[in-house]
């Protein structure tokens, strides 16, 4: 008499639990690892939408202080629109502008201190940008100083600003 004999191969085609849950942890933790340097990439590549609203306003400021002899002290004398703080680039930042205006000398014999601006760059609440911590303000003078400070206040000028 024969004796049917079963193809092993068809009936264990599946994967077995033991297998799903190695393949899900594996992925979880590669997860775990790639999503928080992903969002940490993208916070650093959206330092550039600050930086380059800085430089632009400051050029803008310096084209109307050499026509005009004064700083402009609205977003629309230097063609943006709105009123201070500016959200600029992507809407992960507001730029604030800050003018300083000239003091005449006290006698003709001295130079008086001319008018200066200061832009200061931060990232707009509720955003992820605001959890740059590395980053926390960027900051733009009309001397040409650029600064930036991380979530401690403390100066982090060469890491944000690059050099």
């Amino acid at each position: 008499m024969m004796h049917p004999t079963t193809d092993r191969s068809a009936s264990s085609a599946g994967f077995t639990l033991i297998e799903l849950v190695v393949v899900m942890v594996v992925v979880a933790i590669l997860a775990a690892i790639a999503i928080p340097s992903y969002q940490n990439q993208v916070r650093h590549s959206r330092r550039t939408d600050a930086k380059s609203a800085l430089l632009d306003l400051a050029a803008r400021e310096q084209n109307v202080y050499a026509t005009t002899t004064a700083y402009g002290t609205t977003p629309a004398s230097v063609g943006y629109s709105g009123s201070w703080p500016v959200t600029v680039g992507s809407g992960y930042y507001s730029v604030n502008l800050t003018i300083t205006p000239a003091v005449a000398p006290a006698s003709s014999l001295l130079t008086g201190t001319p008018a200066t601006f200061t832009l200061v760059a931060t990232p707009v609440a509720g955003t992820s940008q605001a959890n740059d911590s590395a980053c926390a303000s960027f900051t733009l003078t009309s001397a040409g100083v650029q600064t930036a400070l991380n979530s401690s206040a403390l100066d982090n000028s060469t890491i944000c600003w690059g050099s």
